[in-house]
């Protein structure tokens, strides 16, 4: 099972109106800490100047370095793990003012603008006057409708006994066992598992977990890790290898797929 994290509640801070379309609450946190299943009457986008999250909303896992945010839709519940220690800093997007309407979730990038204007709000505070933080937020509003979307989607499954599988999955994705090997200790046969991952995600065992160990590596390559430190971390037998995998899923190179993408 994956060990049990601390859960803290969502920050607390103003709600955001017409005349303050956005507004956040920003606070430092350790690693292993979760913000329990919550929503909110607006919208939300996720978001750590440092550090890693992983947030898990609408019946899939993403995995967010500081290079990219989650927006998550109003009133959809969603819950937030840190990997790694994290100043986090979620946005709050009036209902209103909804960047991108009909959409669940969306993994964005977060540009130089965008970080500075981000890093504006929370260097402004409570303090900051009614007309710059409307102002900051306009502007933060056109970024983020703008922004290139980044996704890295992992999908959960509702059955408790797959979902505990692959949340330990999750937390260690160099787990080289094999899917009969997890269901010693899952509570239901090999065959049932795979049954369960082929209805209820779509795919097999293997590429679930080629998914999650992409995720992971996406998210350590976005820190500088080398890539055969990363291969070595996920399992895989070398970094021509990992690299291989990336391209197939991707359709760039590691170092292609974080280059910085060009605004029409």
């Amino acid at each position: 099972m994956p060990p049990r994290r601390p859960l803290l509640p969502p920050a607390s801070g103003p709600a955001p109106t017409g005349e303050r379309p956005v507004g956040l609450s920003a606070r430092d946190l350790p690693a292993d800490v979760s913000i329990g299943a919550h929503s909110h009457e607006w919208g939300q986008l996720t978001y750590a100047a440092n550090g890693m999250l992983r947030v898990s909303a609408a019946g899939g896992s993403w995995i967010v370095p500081p290079q990219r945010a989650i927006w998550i839709a109003p009133h959809v519940e969603h819950e937030v793990t840190l990997l790694e220690p994290a100043r986090l800093s979620p946005l709050r997007v009036h209902a209103s003012r909804d960047p991108f309407p009909g959409e669940t979730c969306r993994v964005v990038e977060v540009g130089g603008l965008m970080r500075e204007l981000i890093a504006a709000l929370v260097a402004g505070g409570a303090d900051l006057p009614e007309k710059r933080a409307g102002l900051l937020g306009e502007l933060i509003l056109d970024e983020l409708a703008q922004a290139p979307t980044r996704p890295i989607r992992v999908p959960l499954p509702r059955d408790k006994r797959l979902l505990q599988l692959c949340q330990a999955l999750m937390e260690a994705p160099g787990d080289s066992r094999t899917l009969g090997e997890w269901a010693r200790g899952a509570g239901a046969s090999e065959r049932t598992l795979a049954r369960l991952f082929e209805q209820e995600l779509g795919m097999s065992f293997g590429q679930w977990r080629r998914q999650v160990r992409l995720a992971h590596g996406a998210s350590l390559i976005a820190r500088g890790v080398p890539l055969w430190q990363v291969a070595e971390q996920l399992g895989y037998a070398s970094q021509s290898a990992f690299t291989a995998m990336f391209r197939k899923t991707f359709r760039a190179t590691p170092s292609g797929y974080f280059a910085a993408e060009p605004r029409s």
